[in-house]
């Protein structure tokens, strides 16, 4: 089997409890740079979500069809970061930075 990253393919992952509007402006600056980008929503039951996985899931395809941004992808995983981005073929990991804090050294 070919395990060689596709670099037009971008995961980002994240709870998204809930989906904000910094991470759809994220995922539409996103989608214009690569052929695909697959919003990878994680279940972690270790940070108790306000909402649960499916209801995550299905309020970001909701959010993401009124921002008619067509390719992305919106799935759920429940296993480890590394071993999902594997098995979708994807080469790069797609971050947010949230405060100035997470730019110092």
């Amino acid at each position: 089997m070919d395990h060689r990253p596709d670099y037009s393919i971008a995961v980002y992952p994240g709870t998204f409890d809930p989906l904000t509007n910094g991470h759809t402006d994220l995922i539409a600056r996103a989608a214009k740079m690569f052929r695909k980008v697959i919003l990878a929503i994680a279940e972690s039951p270790h940070k108790k979500p306000a909402f649960d996985l499916t209801m995550r899931i299905d309020l970001a395809r909701r959010v993401l069809a009124d921002h008619e941004i067509a390719n992305v992808e919106v799935v759920g995983f429940d296993n480890l970061l590394a071993h999902f981005v594997r098995e979708r073929g994807a080469g790069v990991l797609l971050r947010g930075l949230r405060a100035v804090s997470e730019f110092r050294i």
